[in-house]
C-alpha cells in the first residue's frame, strides 16, 4: 500500500518512557570504541568507561531507554513499510541540556516530513525527549524507503555541505575494533546484517558491516577528545548523512574544520578503502 503522507503526518504523537542507568551509558561508549584505542586505565578514556566522573557523549541519545527503536513510528496510520526496505539516510541530535548518566524521560514521536523522490520515500522521524525537568534532546531521523516514491508528496531539498578547500585543522585516525560491531548491537540494535556472515551476503555484502549510528558515535567521540578538550558536554547539536558502509576491523579517518568557534564541519572516511566516505555533510555546533 502506498504511503499516504497526508494521514500520516497528521498522525497525533505518539509517547513512551525511556530509562537508562550508568551501566547502559558504559555499554555504550565501549561499543563505539571508548578505552580500545589509548591503555584503558588512561583518564581520557575512564571518563567514558569508569563510573567515577563519568560523562554522556551525546549520541548516546539514539539508544537511551531503547532510543529510536522505541519511536514506533513505522506504526503510524498511513504509513505500511516494509522494513527491509528501508535504510538509514541520516541523523540529528540536538542537546538542550547534558545528558544524566542515568535519567527517566518521556519520549515524544511524530513524523516530522515526508518527501516523495519518484523511486523512493524518505521520511523524518522527530523525538522529543524530556524529564521533570524539560527538555532534554530532539533526534531527526531520515530514513530511505526504497520503492515506496509516488505518493505525490513533495521532493524536498538535496542539501550537501561542501568542505572547505584549505586543509583541516583536526585530522585522527580511529581505528576500529574487529568485534565493534558485536559490541555496539547490545545497546539494542540486533540487526543481523552487522553480526551474521550469511545474512550480509543475503543483502549483498562480502561481510557483516558496521552500524551506521556506531560510526555516527565513534566519530563524535574523536572530535569531543581532539576538539572539545575531552567535554563532552560542549556538544550542542550533531548531524550527519551516512554515505557508505564500514566494515569492523577498518579504520576511520577524521577530518575536522572550524568554521567559526562555534560549528565544526567534519568528514569520516574509511583509510582501507581509499578514502570511501563513511559520514558526510556532518555539522557539529558547540559552545
Amino acid at each position: 500500500m502506498p504511503i499516504d503522507a497526508v494521514t500520516a503526518l497528521a498522525a497525533p504523537p505518539r509517547t513512551t518512557d525511556l530509562a537508562w542507568e550508568a551501566k547502559d551509558v558504559l555499554l555504550y561508549h565501549l561499543g563505539v570504541g571508548a578505552g580500545a584505542q589509548r591503555p584503558a586505565i588512561d583518564p581520557d578514556e575512564l571518563r567514558y568507561t569508569y563510573e567515577k566522573d563519568l560523562q554522556v557523549l551525546p549520541s548516546f541519545v539514539t539508544v537511551a531507554g531503547g532510543g529510536l527503536a522505541k519511536a514506533g513510528v513505522f506504526t503510524l496510520p498511513g504509513l505500511d513499510i516494509n522494513l527491509a526496505n528501508v535504510l538509514h539516510g541520516g541523523q540529528r541530535i540536538e542537546l538542550h541540556r547534558p545528558v544524566p548518566v542515568e535519567g527517566r524521560a518521556v519520549l515524544t514521536s511524530s513524523l516530522a516530513a515526508a518527501y516523495d523522490k519518484g523511486k523512493a520515500a524518505v521520511l523524518v522521524m522527530r523525538g522529543e525527549a524530556a524529564d521533570e525537568q524539560g527538555p532534554l534532546w530532539t533526534t531527526d531521523t531520515e530514513v530511505f524507503v526504497r520503492g515506496e516514491g509516488g505518493f505525490g508528496g513533495e521532493r524536498g531539498e538535496s542539501k550537501r555541505i561542501a568542505l572547505p578547500e584549505r586543509a583541516p585543522e583536526w585530522e585522527r585516525e580511529a581505528p576500529v575494533r574487529h568485534d565493534q560491531a558485536l559490541l555496539y548491537r547490545l545497546s539494542g540494535d540486533w540487526n543481523p546484517l552487522h553480526a551474521d556472515p550469511d545474512f550480509a551476503k543475503l543483502a549483498g555484502f562480502d561481510r557483516p558491516i558496521l552500524h551506521g549510528l556506531c560510526s555516527y558515535g565513534t566519530t563524535l567521540k574523536a572530535v569531543v577528545d581532539t576538539v572539545l578538550g575531552g567535554d563532552a558536554s560542549r556538544v550542542r547539536s550533531y548531524g550527519t548523512r551516512f554515505a557508505g558502509i564500514f566494515f569492523p576491523g577498518e579504520t576511520l579517518r577524521i577530518r575536522v574544520w572550524d568554521e567559526d568557534g562555534k560549528r565544526l564541519l567534519v568528514s569520516a572516511t574509511s583509510v582501507d578503502r581509499a578514502d570511501a566516505p563513511v559520514l558526510a555533510d556532518t555539522v557539529i555546533t558547540y559552545n
